[in-house]
Protein backbone atom coordinates (compact mmCIF):
# COMPACT_ATOMS: atom_id res chain seq x y z
CA UNK A 1 0.00 0.00 0.00
CA UNK A 2 1.16 3.15 -0.57
CA UNK A 3 3.40 5.18 1.82
CA UNK A 4 0.76 8.50 1.49
CA UNK A 5 -2.27 9.20 3.74
CA UNK A 6 -4.87 10.66 4.36
CA UNK A 7 -7.55 12.47 2.13
CA UNK A 8 -7.29 16.21 0.77
CA UNK A 9 -10.45 17.64 -0.05
CA UNK A 10 -11.25 20.60 -2.38
CA UNK A 11 -13.91 22.63 -4.30
CA UNK A 12 -17.05 24.01 -3.24
CA UNK A 13 -16.78 25.29 0.38
CA UNK A 14 -19.97 26.48 1.41
CA UNK A 15 -22.37 27.27 4.62
CA UNK A 16 -25.74 25.83 4.45
CA UNK A 17 -28.28 27.44 6.03
CA UNK A 18 -30.75 24.91 6.78
CA UNK A 19 -34.83 25.68 7.06
CA UNK A 20 -37.14 22.88 7.63
CA UNK A 21 -41.12 24.58 6.78
CA UNK A 22 -44.44 22.81 6.42
CA UNK A 23 -44.91 22.85 3.17
CA UNK A 24 -42.95 23.93 -0.21
CA UNK A 25 -44.77 26.66 -1.68
CA UNK A 26 -46.03 27.24 -4.95
CA UNK A 27 -45.40 30.61 -6.84
CA UNK A 28 -46.38 33.95 -4.72
CA UNK A 29 -47.94 31.66 -1.72
CA UNK A 30 -46.36 31.31 1.66
CA UNK A 31 -44.55 28.49 4.09
CA UNK A 32 -43.92 28.77 7.61
CA UNK A 33 -39.94 28.39 8.49
CA UNK A 34 -40.48 25.45 12.14
CA UNK A 35 -36.25 25.54 12.95
CA UNK A 36 -33.47 26.87 11.28
CA UNK A 37 -29.62 26.46 11.45
CA UNK A 38 -26.09 26.81 9.87
CA UNK A 39 -24.24 23.79 9.01
CA UNK A 40 -21.70 22.73 6.96
CA UNK A 41 -22.32 22.61 3.18
CA UNK A 42 -20.15 21.47 -0.47
CA UNK A 43 -18.45 18.19 -1.16
CA UNK A 44 -15.19 18.69 0.60
CA UNK A 45 -16.68 20.27 3.40
CA UNK A 46 -19.38 17.78 4.19
CA UNK A 47 -17.30 14.59 3.47
CA UNK A 48 -14.16 15.95 5.72
CA UNK A 49 -16.68 16.65 8.93
CA UNK A 50 -18.30 13.58 8.26
CA UNK A 51 -15.31 11.07 7.88
CA UNK A 52 -13.96 13.24 11.26
CA UNK A 53 -17.24 12.05 12.55
CA UNK A 54 -16.35 8.82 11.60
CA UNK A 55 -13.39 8.93 13.57
CA UNK A 56 -11.32 8.21 10.13
CA UNK A 57 -8.10 6.76 11.24
CA UNK A 58 -5.68 9.17 8.89
CA UNK A 59 -5.15 12.93 8.39
CA UNK A 60 -7.89 15.29 6.96
CA UNK A 61 -6.94 18.21 4.82
CA UNK A 62 -9.30 20.76 2.91
CA UNK A 63 -8.32 22.66 -0.09
CA UNK A 64 -10.63 26.00 -1.90
CA UNK A 65 -11.29 29.57 -1.45
CA UNK A 66 -13.74 31.05 1.15
CA UNK A 67 -14.83 35.32 1.93
CA UNK A 68 -12.63 37.13 4.31
CA UNK A 69 -15.97 37.14 6.10
CA UNK A 70 -18.04 35.88 9.41
CA UNK A 71 -18.95 32.81 7.00
CA UNK A 72 -15.44 31.88 6.17
CA UNK A 73 -14.47 32.20 9.80
CA UNK A 74 -16.73 30.56 10.75
CA UNK A 75 -15.75 27.58 8.46
CA UNK A 76 -11.99 27.55 9.92
CA UNK A 77 -13.47 27.18 13.10
CA UNK A 78 -15.40 24.04 12.16
CA UNK A 79 -11.92 23.12 10.71
CA UNK A 80 -10.14 23.82 13.65
CA UNK A 81 -12.77 21.97 16.01
CA UNK A 82 -12.80 18.67 13.62
CA UNK A 83 -8.98 18.50 13.04
CA UNK A 84 -9.43 19.07 9.70
CA UNK A 85 -6.22 20.78 7.96
CA UNK A 86 -7.30 24.58 6.52
CA UNK A 87 -4.02 25.29 5.57
CA UNK A 88 -5.11 24.70 2.06
CA UNK A 89 -7.88 27.35 2.27
CA UNK A 90 -7.58 30.39 0.78
CA UNK A 91 -9.51 33.64 1.58
CA UNK A 92 -10.13 36.85 -0.90
CA UNK A 93 -12.22 39.81 -0.23
CA UNK A 94 -13.51 39.92 -3.84
CA UNK A 95 -16.39 37.66 -3.16
CA UNK A 96 -18.93 36.49 -0.16
CA UNK A 97 -18.31 33.03 1.01
CA UNK A 98 -20.39 30.65 -0.64
CA UNK A 99 -23.68 30.20 1.13
CA UNK A 100 -27.14 28.03 0.38
CA UNK A 101 -30.43 28.00 1.70
CA UNK A 102 -31.95 24.60 2.24
CA UNK A 103 -35.48 24.56 2.62
CA UNK A 104 -36.52 20.98 3.91
CA UNK A 105 -40.17 20.33 3.63
CA UNK A 106 -40.67 18.44 7.60
CA UNK A 107 -43.23 15.59 6.75
CA UNK A 108 -41.17 14.23 3.67
CA UNK A 109 -37.46 15.84 3.84
CA UNK A 110 -37.55 16.72 0.08
CA UNK A 111 -35.08 19.62 -0.39
CA UNK A 112 -34.88 22.42 -2.63
CA UNK A 113 -31.84 24.54 -2.74
CA UNK A 114 -31.02 28.13 -3.18
CA UNK A 115 -27.29 29.06 -3.92
CA UNK A 116 -25.04 31.98 -3.88
CA UNK A 117 -21.84 30.55 -5.79
CA UNK A 118 -19.78 33.23 -3.70
CA UNK A 119 -15.91 32.63 -3.68
CA UNK A 120 -16.21 29.11 -5.11
CA UNK A 121 -16.63 30.80 -8.16
CA UNK A 122 -13.30 32.23 -8.32
CA UNK A 123 -11.40 29.15 -7.41
CA UNK A 124 -8.94 28.58 -9.92
CA UNK A 125 -5.83 26.48 -10.54
CA UNK A 126 -3.65 28.53 -9.15
CA UNK A 127 -4.63 27.77 -5.35
CA UNK A 128 -3.89 24.28 -5.35
CA UNK A 129 -0.56 23.39 -3.78
CA UNK A 130 -0.38 20.13 -4.09
CA UNK A 131 3.07 19.13 -3.73
CA UNK A 132 2.13 20.29 0.08
CA UNK A 133 0.04 17.09 0.83
CA UNK A 134 1.25 13.91 1.62
CA UNK A 135 -2.79 12.54 1.45
CA UNK A 136 -3.49 9.35 -0.57
CA UNK A 137 -6.99 10.45 -2.20
CA UNK A 138 -7.43 13.64 -4.03
CA UNK A 139 -11.45 14.38 -3.83
CA UNK A 140 -12.91 17.09 -6.28
CA UNK A 141 -16.37 18.11 -5.72
CA UNK A 142 -18.46 18.99 -7.11
CA UNK A 143 -17.88 19.61 -10.95
CA UNK A 144 -20.75 21.45 -12.66
CA UNK A 145 -20.43 23.99 -10.11
CA UNK A 146 -16.71 25.21 -9.84
CA UNK A 147 -17.24 28.18 -12.67
CA UNK A 148 -13.32 28.56 -13.36
CA UNK A 149 -12.75 24.51 -13.01
CA UNK A 150 -15.07 23.29 -15.30
CA UNK A 151 -13.99 26.26 -17.89
CA UNK A 152 -12.81 24.46 -20.87
CA UNK A 153 -9.19 25.09 -21.40
CA UNK A 154 -6.66 25.03 -24.89
CA UNK A 155 -6.85 21.61 -26.05
CA UNK A 156 -10.75 21.24 -25.06
CA UNK A 157 -10.44 19.31 -21.82
CA UNK A 158 -11.37 21.60 -18.68
CA UNK A 159 -9.47 23.20 -16.14
CA UNK A 160 -10.66 20.61 -13.66
CA UNK A 161 -9.34 17.64 -15.82
CA UNK A 162 -5.85 19.30 -15.78
CA UNK A 163 -6.07 19.61 -11.70
CA UNK A 164 -7.08 16.26 -11.52
CA UNK A 165 -4.34 15.16 -13.89
CA UNK A 166 -1.39 17.08 -12.16
CA UNK A 167 -2.95 15.08 -8.74
CA UNK A 168 -2.42 11.69 -10.60
CA UNK A 169 1.20 12.82 -11.88
CA UNK A 170 1.62 14.04 -7.72
CA UNK A 171 0.85 10.76 -6.86
CA UNK A 172 -2.95 10.82 -5.67
CA UNK A 173 -5.86 8.90 -6.07
CA UNK A 174 -8.17 11.15 -7.48
CA UNK A 175 -11.83 11.34 -6.71
CA UNK A 176 -15.10 13.35 -8.11
CA UNK A 177 -18.18 14.20 -6.97
CA UNK A 178 -20.84 15.89 -8.98
CA UNK A 179 -23.76 18.59 -8.57
CA UNK A 180 -27.43 17.60 -9.52
CA UNK A 181 -28.10 20.95 -11.53
CA UNK A 182 -30.71 21.06 -14.05
CA UNK A 183 -28.95 21.65 -17.10
CA UNK A 184 -27.32 19.76 -20.49
CA UNK A 185 -23.46 20.53 -19.42
CA UNK A 186 -23.21 16.86 -17.69
CA UNK A 187 -21.48 15.50 -21.00
CA UNK A 188 -18.95 18.05 -21.73
CA UNK A 189 -17.65 18.73 -18.15
CA UNK A 190 -18.21 15.49 -16.43
CA UNK A 191 -16.63 13.45 -19.31
CA UNK A 192 -13.79 15.83 -19.97
CA UNK A 193 -12.70 14.83 -16.13
CA UNK A 194 -13.19 11.17 -16.25
CA UNK A 195 -10.27 9.83 -17.83
CA UNK A 196 -7.87 11.46 -14.79
CA UNK A 197 -10.40 10.14 -12.39
CA UNK A 198 -9.88 6.87 -10.52
CA UNK A 199 -13.10 6.92 -8.17
CA UNK A 200 -16.61 8.43 -9.62
CA UNK A 201 -19.13 9.30 -7.59
CA UNK A 202 -22.93 10.18 -8.94
CA UNK A 203 -26.36 9.90 -8.13
CA UNK A 204 -28.78 8.63 -10.20
CA UNK A 205 -29.94 11.99 -11.77
CA UNK A 206 -26.61 12.72 -12.57
CA UNK A 207 -25.44 9.43 -14.09
CA UNK A 208 -28.35 9.87 -16.50
CA UNK A 209 -27.75 13.37 -17.31
CA UNK A 210 -24.34 12.56 -18.03
CA UNK A 211 -24.75 9.02 -20.27
CA UNK A 212 -28.20 9.73 -21.71
CA UNK A 213 -29.45 6.38 -20.55
CA UNK A 214 -32.75 6.46 -18.50
CA UNK A 215 -32.10 5.31 -14.61
CA UNK A 216 -35.65 5.87 -13.34
CA UNK A 217 -39.25 6.18 -15.21
CA UNK A 218 -41.02 7.63 -12.29
CA UNK A 219 -40.76 6.92 -9.10
CA UNK A 220 -39.50 3.04 -10.66
CA UNK A 221 -35.46 2.87 -10.90
CA UNK A 222 -34.28 1.48 -13.70
CA UNK A 223 -31.90 -0.90 -12.43
CA UNK A 224 -31.28 -2.99 -15.66
CA UNK A 225 -30.17 0.12 -17.01
CA UNK A 226 -27.77 0.79 -13.89
CA UNK A 227 -24.38 -1.44 -15.85
CA UNK A 228 -25.53 0.44 -18.78
CA UNK A 229 -24.99 3.66 -17.44
CA UNK A 230 -21.19 3.02 -15.68
CA UNK A 231 -19.66 1.15 -18.25
CA UNK A 232 -20.42 4.06 -20.09
CA UNK A 233 -18.71 5.97 -17.53
CA UNK A 234 -15.64 3.47 -17.51
CA UNK A 235 -15.28 4.07 -20.88
CA UNK A 236 -15.28 7.12 -20.64
CA UNK A 237 -12.05 7.13 -18.67
CA UNK A 238 -13.01 6.25 -14.98
CA UNK A 239 -9.66 4.14 -13.80
CA UNK A 240 -10.64 2.40 -10.64
CA UNK A 241 -14.60 2.45 -9.92
CA UNK A 242 -17.96 4.10 -10.91
CA UNK A 243 -20.21 4.30 -7.49
CA UNK A 244 -24.01 4.84 -8.38
CA UNK A 245 -26.19 5.70 -5.40
CA UNK A 246 -29.76 6.06 -5.25
CA UNK A 247 -32.60 6.41 -2.58
CA UNK A 248 -32.73 2.71 -3.00
CA UNK A 249 -29.33 1.47 -2.68
CA UNK A 250 -26.16 1.84 -4.19
CA UNK A 251 -24.01 0.05 -7.00
CA UNK A 252 -20.14 -0.41 -8.06
CA UNK A 253 -19.18 -0.99 -10.88
CA UNK A 254 -15.13 -1.56 -11.98
CA UNK A 255 -13.08 -1.72 -15.49
CA UNK A 256 -13.09 -5.70 -16.12
CA UNK A 257 -16.61 -6.53 -15.18
CA UNK A 258 -16.73 -6.00 -11.81
CA UNK A 259 -20.56 -5.61 -10.46
CA UNK A 260 -21.35 -4.97 -6.92
CA UNK A 261 -24.83 -4.04 -5.40
CA UNK A 262 -26.30 -2.81 -2.12
CA UNK A 263 -29.48 -2.56 -0.56
CA UNK A 264 -30.66 0.68 1.61
CA UNK A 265 -30.90 0.17 4.83
CA UNK A 266 -34.65 -0.55 6.16
CA UNK A 267 -35.17 2.83 8.14
CA UNK A 268 -38.03 2.98 10.80
CA UNK A 269 -40.66 5.45 10.31
CA UNK A 270 -39.76 8.91 11.72
CA UNK A 271 -36.06 8.26 11.33
CA UNK A 272 -35.65 10.36 8.36
CA UNK A 273 -35.38 13.92 9.59
CA UNK A 274 -33.64 15.20 5.86
CA UNK A 275 -31.70 14.19 3.09
CA UNK A 276 -29.38 17.11 2.35
CA UNK A 277 -25.87 15.90 3.04
CA UNK A 278 -26.63 11.62 2.03
CA UNK A 279 -25.02 11.69 -0.86
CA UNK A 280 -21.53 13.02 0.45
CA UNK A 281 -22.39 10.96 3.76
CA UNK A 282 -22.25 8.06 1.26
CA UNK A 283 -19.08 9.23 -0.48
CA UNK A 284 -17.30 9.59 2.83
CA UNK A 285 -17.80 5.95 4.11
CA UNK A 286 -16.83 4.65 1.03
CA UNK A 287 -13.92 6.49 0.68
CA UNK A 288 -12.91 5.64 3.89
CA UNK A 289 -13.11 2.20 2.48
CA UNK A 290 -10.73 2.87 -0.62
CA UNK A 291 -8.12 4.63 1.73
CA UNK A 292 -8.28 1.20 4.02
CA UNK A 293 -8.04 -0.84 1.39
CA UNK A 294 -11.59 -2.84 1.49
CA UNK A 295 -12.98 -4.31 -1.60
CA UNK A 296 -16.02 -2.42 -3.49
CA UNK A 297 -18.59 -4.46 -1.56
CA UNK A 298 -17.18 -3.11 1.41
CA UNK A 299 -16.86 0.55 0.23
CA UNK A 300 -20.78 0.10 -0.35
CA UNK A 301 -21.78 -1.12 3.00
CA UNK A 302 -19.44 1.83 4.81
CA UNK A 303 -21.18 4.18 2.45
CA UNK A 304 -24.98 2.83 2.36
CA UNK A 305 -24.66 2.64 6.47
CA UNK A 306 -23.23 6.57 6.66
CA UNK A 307 -25.67 7.41 4.41
CA UNK A 308 -28.27 6.48 7.29
CA UNK A 309 -26.71 7.91 9.57
CA UNK A 310 -26.80 11.42 7.96
CA UNK A 311 -30.47 11.03 7.29
CA UNK A 312 -31.16 11.24 11.16
CA UNK A 313 -30.48 14.94 11.19
CA UNK A 314 -31.85 17.48 9.00
CA UNK A 315 -28.17 19.09 8.91
CA UNK A 316 -25.71 17.74 6.67
CA UNK A 317 -23.00 16.02 9.35
CA UNK A 318 -24.80 16.31 12.59
CA UNK A 319 -26.58 12.90 12.56
CA UNK A 320 -22.71 11.57 11.49
CA UNK A 321 -21.71 8.70 14.00
CA UNK A 322 -18.58 6.58 14.78
CA UNK A 323 -17.96 4.32 11.40
CA UNK A 324 -18.78 1.05 14.09
CA UNK A 325 -22.00 2.81 15.22
CA UNK A 326 -22.64 3.65 11.67
CA UNK A 327 -22.21 -0.29 10.70
CA UNK A 328 -24.21 -1.02 13.67
CA UNK A 329 -27.17 0.26 11.73
CA UNK A 330 -27.50 -2.10 9.22
CA UNK A 331 -27.54 -4.74 12.31
CA UNK A 332 -29.75 -2.49 13.85
CA UNK A 333 -32.47 -2.28 10.82
CA UNK A 334 -31.63 -4.55 8.20
CA UNK A 335 -32.00 -3.96 4.58
CA UNK A 336 -34.66 -3.45 2.33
Amino acid sequence: MSARKGILAAGNWIVDQVKITDVYPAQDTLANILTESRCNGGGPFNVLKDLALMKAPFPLEGAGLIGDDDAGQWILRECDAFGIGASGLHSTDKAPTSYTDVMTVRDTGRRTFFHQRGTNALLGPEHFDLAASGARIFHLAYLLLLDRLDATVPGGSTAGAALLASARKAGFLTSVDVVSEDSDRFAGIVNAALPEVDFCFVNEFEAQRTTGIPLRDGERLLRENLPLAARRLLDAGVRGAVFLHFPEGAAAFTPGGGEFHQSSLRLPDGWIRGTVGAGDAFAAGALLAIHEGETPARALLYGVCAAAASLSDATTSNGMKPLPECLGLADRFGFV
